[in-house]
């Protein structure tokens, strides 16, 4: 049987939070309690609340409440990845790259919440 883990929108949104959470591993130190928690934090956030609402697909409104969830800590991670860019600690190639991955994660949260049915 199928697990929210085969699906391809939680192996691409696992592989950005691993990209991030490895990449951050160079933040400053004095960024250890706020840049770095956060970015983490949101990344992983989105696996996590994709997760629950796969686990609540039974009932559609509960199904897309999660997903928005999930879609909205995309979102918190680009502002993250632009203030990384900001404040120099990550180059302009990194940020590209890892804001493409958000885009394509965010497309497919998107998918899903436009044909929830395939998923229920």
């Amino acid at each position: 049987m199928a697990t929210y883990k085969d699906l391809l929108v939680y192996k691409k949104a696992f592989e950005l939070a691993m990209n991030i959470f490895e990449i951050s591993k160079q933040f400053p130190k004095e960024e250890t309690y706020s840049l770095t928690d956060q970015i983490r934090k949101s990344s992983r956030s989105v696996c996590a609340n994709f997760a629950e609402a796969y686990r609540r697909r039974k009932y559609p409104s509960h199904f897309l409440s999660k997903l928005t969830d999930s879609d909205s800590e995309n979102a918190e991670t680009e502002v993250w990845l632009d203030f990384s860019l900001a404040c120099k600690y990550i180059n302009e190639t990194e940020h590209y790259k890892l804001a493409s991955q958000k885009q394509e994660v965010g497309r497919l949260l998107g998918d899903i919440m436009k044909n929830p049915g395939k998923y229920l």
